[in-house]
């Protein structure tokens, strides 16, 4: 057997069908739908088959809808027998991780990510934050340029995806102040995201107070396999140290290049991503493109990784 690591997305993943061919050729997981509508209290399987995507995209629905399509696909790949030796989520997808590692079970995942939804999006104006993605500049030459923007705004590096990739969060004004900063910088793009706030940033820190409530009550064990938290880039299996890092990760920056680079330091063999989207699986071919690294999608694409595995 291999040494595979397990990644999980975040939020931005989520498109309207996600999910529903497993969901169909897999009866065994369809109860894990009817635990989840019952849970976060609305039917997130019809959002997540029939959506509409606007509906999908709300990040109080995005987050569970992700976190229950990558759990999915984690239940048939144990069936199948696949032991990973470590995982990472990015962002959001560090929840999804938490459950495959057993730290968090699914019942009290599912609420706690639509609260943490619900919180982001509450803990800055409306339509007054935002993300952009800087293209082919260092996180040197960015910290220093966004030293040039105006004090009256903020603007802070979010998201370590890769190498020539950094995305940046902040206010709406600032990014833009920022972005002419970054350009004179040598900076390839600076392109604005379709997100809804200014998430990984300081201006997160006020939804601090009461996702520390919804995390005290949380039933959380020690992980049965280390996770690479977002915030430090280090294996964590402790449950005290889980919860803190999962309180930081709101407002600091997602380091997963650097986790990247770390499970590969310790000797792995390859990577699979599971859940809805390719997208760390294109930048892990940035980080290293020598690595296997597999993407599970559909049942075609997951008989792929399982035969890779066992080969």
């Amino acid at each position: 057997m291999k040494k595979v690591a397990l990644m999980f997305p975040g939020q931005g993943s989520q498109t309207v069908g996600m999910g529903k061919e497993f969901h169909d050729n897999y009866p065994d997981i369809q109860s894990l739908y009817e635990r989840a509508n019952h849970v976060v209290e609305k039917d997130i399987r019809r959002l997540m088959f029939e959506g509409p995507q606007e509906e999908l995209t709300e990040t109080e629905n995005a987050q569970p809808a992700l976190l229950l399509a990558s759990i999915a696909i984690h239940t048939i790949l144990k069936k199948e027998e696949i032991e990973p030796v470590t995982a990472v989520g990015h962002s959001l997808g560090e929840y999804s991780a938490l459950v495959a590692a057993g730290a968090i079970s699914l019942d009290q995942a599912l609420p706690l990510v639509a609260r943490r939804g619900k919180l982001m999006e509450e803990a800055f104006p409306s339509g007054q934050g935002s993300m952009a993605a800087v293209l082919g500049l260092s996180e040197a030459a960015i910290e220093a340029a966004l030293k040039q923007v105006s004090r009256s705004e903020t603007v802070e590096i979010a998201n370590l995806n890769c190498p020539g990739q950094i995305v940046i969060s902040g206010t709406k004004a600032g990014l833009v102040e920022a972005a002419d900063h970054l350009k004179e910088a040598g900076a390839k793009r600076v392109l604005p995201l379709n997100v809804s706030g200014p998430f990984h940033s300081a201006l997160m820190k006020p939804a601090n107070i009461e996702f520390s409530k919804a995390l005290q009550n949380l039933e959380i064990t020690d992980g049965l396999l280390p996770i690479y938290a977002n915030v430090t880039a280090t294996p964590v299996t402790k449950k005290d140290e889980i919860i803190d890092l999962l309180l930081k990760q709101l407002y600091s920056p997602v380091r997963f290049e650097e986790s990247i680079e770390n499970i590969i330091a310790n000797g792995i063999d390859g990577f699979v991503e599971i859940g809805n989207g390719r997208v760390l699986s294109g930048l892990v071919r940035k980080i290293n493109r020598n690595i296997p690294t597999f993407s599970v999608q559909d049942p075609d694409s997951m008989e792929k990784f399982i035969t890779w595995y066992r080969g």
